[in-house]
């Protein structure tokens, strides 16, 4: 079995294991685009993660105008589609939350954290099979949190008790691509990330080096000064880029 076909399948046991959850007000609806945006996911892992990467880079979960639309990790859509070469048909969540619109491909709206993210690769790679040869971009967890007024909601941000099934099986998700992918270091994208990995990393036994890069969020001040810039620095400091 490939690496891809066993990356699915464990996408499959997260998907089973965070099925019918619970969450309390103010979370009003949650997005899984690991569901409706299945298509162009099941791409993005059987075109990129046919192998073993030396780096590993992992978020926490999706944006609204990025994975959320794409199911792509950081999936701003120009990236995804322009860069990566992938697009595919996304269907409708069920319950959609009216400020929230999925659209997929159509989405006109950009994600900045993807667009920082993505840009700075592809500007790097300017073909992208140059940066997945060594390189792997997951998200923690697939779903998206929001509340009525369609604000989002993080999974910092929720009850320790109705996040740790959802740890559990996120950990085990992520556990599977350490083990997998065999990465030499594993970068959380944003401390959340990082704490993960490093909590997955050493309950498994595994031991890639654990770094972090800034995440490229805009809602972070010190994203907004240059993020490709400190990025690029961090990168080259943990020993990644020249």
């Amino acid at each position: 079995m490939s690496i891809a076909t066993e990356i699915l399948s464990a996408t499959d046991q997260l998907l089973s294991d965070l099925e019918g959850l619970s969450f309390s007000e103010p979370v009003a609806v949650i997005y899984n685009p690991l569901t409706y945006a299945r298509a162009s996911h099941e791409k993005f892992v059987k075109r990129f993660a046919g192998s073993p990467k030396r780096v590993l880079m992992m978020g926490m979960n999706p944006g609204p105008w990025g994975m959320a639309q794409t199911g792509v990790p950081f999936g701003e859509i120009p990236a995804v589609r322009d860069w990566m070469g992938i697009s595919a048909l996304v269907q409708k969540p069920d319950p959609e939350h009216p400020k929230r619109p999925i659209v997929g491909f159509e989405c006109e709206k950009s994600e900045v954290s993807g667009r920082r993210l993505w840009g700075l690769f592809s500007e790097t790679y300017p073909n992208p099979d140059d940066f997945f040869r060594d390189h792997y971009v997951v998200n923690y967890c697939p779903l998206v949190w929001m509340e009525e007024s369609g604000r989002n909601r993080t999974p910092d941000k929720l009850p320790k008790a109705e996040m740790a099934p959802v740890s559990s099986a996120c950990d085990r998700y992520i556990q599977k691509h350490l083990e997998l992918l065999q990465p030499e270091f594993a970068i959380g994208i944003g401390a959340f990330a990082e704490a993960c990995l490093a909590r997955i990393a050493k309950k498994a036994g595994l031991t890639p080096e654990i770094g972090r890069i800034l995440h490229p969020s805009p809602a972070s001040p010190a994203a907004n000064r240059d993020w490709a810039g400190t990025a690029t620095k961090q990168l080259k400091e943990i020993g990644i880029w020249k």
